[in-house]
């Protein structure tokens, strides 16, 4: 644990406190399960972030497992510190290319995943999942292997993980520090998540594989009832939400975020597989 995660500073305790508590709330709903990470930029020193050590999420249990690392490479603020996640740079590189970020999950979701392999459109499918919008972009690593790379499909450097961080930028090659996406699917692998703190990234996170399963059955029900190979031959489409619609949906989640956040809260700590004492 780097020297500088220091108890004794309130706001910095609350940010592991909230951190541990993220971790379990990730895993009681199977968002993460031994794989898979959250991580979030440290509250003092912006240049920095937090990530646990090698370990699953669940079993997160105080600040002792907790990594400090420079966004500029992922490299641990204190070189002493324990083995961390490989795929690290996943988050330093959307905080790097994003000051506004805050929290960063990455998830290996089986509801999700098959959106990024299908060709299917992942979008909006109810409204407490409107901050996905009308696109979600697919971020293939196949398309950035260089001679030598090891292809095993992880965001194991910078290089990686800073075309995936690009994947949330607005089209075009717009330079704007604001991200447009709030999701990137990853080919065969999973997706990652941004937002402004640990409870708006877990809220987007649980919400996304919410919404993968509600768009899943959709798609399977209409295809049940109208038929295979019967899409604009008259019947009616799926109906998703519309931008207006997706807006208007992200606002009201962002405004009511603490209300699932209190309630995931205290499913955990009902739990007698979660410790936090942080």
């Amino acid at each position: 644990m780097a020297a500088s995660l220091s108890a004794d500073d309130p706001l910095l305790k609350q940010t592991h406190r909230d951190f541990i508590s993220g971790c379990h709330i990730l895993h009681y709903h199977r968002v993460l399960d031994a794989y898979g990470h959250l991580s979030v930029r440290h509250p003092h020193h912006p240049d920095r972030f937090i990530m646990s050590r090698y370990i699953a999420p669940a079993t997160i249990s105080s600040e002792r497992d907790l990594i400090e690392y420079y966004v500029e490479n992922a490299e641990p603020v204190d070189p002493s510190s324990p083995k961390g996640y490989s795929e690290r740079c996943i988050h330093s590189e959307v905080l790097k290319r994003f000051p506004d970020v805050n929290a960063v999950i990455h998830s290996h979701s089986e509801a999700v995943v098959p959106y990024s392999i299908s060709g299917v459109p992942f979008q909006a499918a109810f409204h407490m999942a409107g901050f996905l919008g009308t696109q979600i972009p697919v971020f293939d690593i196949g398309k950035h292997y260089e001679p030598g790379d090891k292809k095993d499909m992880l965001i194991s450097n910078t290089r990686f993980g800073a075309a995936l961080a690009a994947c949330f930028a607005p089209e075009g090659g717009d330079s704007s520090n604001e991200p447009a996406h709030a999701v990137v699917l990853m080919r065969g692998h999973g997706f990652t998540v941004q937002g402004p703190s640990i409870m708006d990234v877990v809220l987007r996170a649980v919400y996304t594989q919410q919404n993968a399963g509600i768009q899943t059955t959709a798609l399977l029900t209409r295809a049940a009832h109208f038929g295979p190979g019967r899409q604009g031959s008259g019947e009616p489409g799926i109906v998703y939400l519309s931008e207006e619609e997706a807006e208007g949906a992200t606002d009201m989640t962002r405004r009511s975020a603490n209300r699932p956040w209190r309630l995931w809260l205290r499913e955990v700590e009902a739990q007698g597989l979660y410790v936090n004492m942080a």
